[in-house]
Formats: structure tokens, sequence, C-alpha cells
């Protein structure tokens, strides 16, 4: 099996994977990286986003070799609870969650919303998260949550 290379929340990876295994398989199993999600295993509910590059996507169906040399953020990476991000205090300001599962691919949604338009509308946040499921209908709290954010982060 070829070593395959990636950033991981910043600090550099390196797995010896099959390149096809799926990065949340690898993410979640072999390096112990669990806040991310499976939820629907075809990349349609967004339980398994982490950002590539920037970019909010699933992991449920990206193979291994597509992040060699790439950067992964996965929601571990936003914040600690010493110091979370804008957008976890937001979350839990608002009470932006039920039962937590779809929480951290949403959280990842959102920063990557945040990361390419820092000062979004209602409308915009909206279409940010529109891929992310929610079972327990707080998506109008995690707008107002991901807003909330984003104001926080212009005035610091």
């Amino acid at each position: 099996m070829p070593a395959i290379q990636f950033q991981l929340n910043g600090a550099a990876a390196t797995v010896d994977a099959d390149p096809d295994r799926t990065l949340l398989d690898v993410l979640r199993c072999r390096l112990g990286v669990t806040g991310t999600h499976f939820g629907c295993g075809a990349g349609e509910c967004g339980a398994c986003y982490v950002m590539v590059d920037g970019r909010a996507m699933s992991s449920c169906d990206m193979p291994m070799w597509s992040v060699a040399g790439k950067d992964v953020v996965t929601v571990e990476g936003l914040g600690t609870a010493e110091k979370p991000h804008p957008l976890q205090r937001a979350f839990i300001s608002e009470q932006a969650m039920q039962c937590g599962y779809c929480v951290s691919g949403i959280l990842i949604s959102a920063a990557a919303l945040l990361k390419g338009n820092p000062s979004p509308t209602e409308a915009e946040v909206r279409a940010a998260l529109d891929r992310n499921l929610c079972r327990c209908g707080s998506h109008n709290r995690m707008v107002r949550a991901v807003l909330r954010a984003a104001s926080e982060m212009a005035t610091s």
C-alpha cells in the first residue's frame, strides 16, 4: 500500500492505506479522528463533511488518493475546548443543536462559507447549509448561529 501524505488539521499526516479507501474510514478507523460521522454513505446528507483546501466536501465517498497533498480540516481542527471557534461558541449560545449527529458537518459547511464570505446574508447561509440534513429541525437556530459567528468574527 502506498503512503498518502496530506495536511490534517494543520499537521502533516502520512497514512499507509488503500488509495481507494474512503477518507471517512481512514479518519475514523486509522487516525482516531471521530468527529466526522457516517450518515448516508453516498455524499448526500453532510454528516461526513470535512474541508478540503477550504471547501466543504463529503468524506464518505472521497477516495484517499484524492486528498494526497491537500489540506484537510475536520471539526476537531476548528477549535478546542479551551479556545473554541466562533462558530462553536455561537452554536452553543444559540442552542443550535439537538442530537448533534449532523453538527460536525454543518460546522464544516459554515466554516467553509465564512472562509470565503465573512459577511454572508441569511440567504447565503441557508444556501451553504442546504446540503446538510438535520433530522431534529434545528436549521433556523443554526442559521442564527452562523450569522452570530460571522458578526463576532468581523468585530474581532
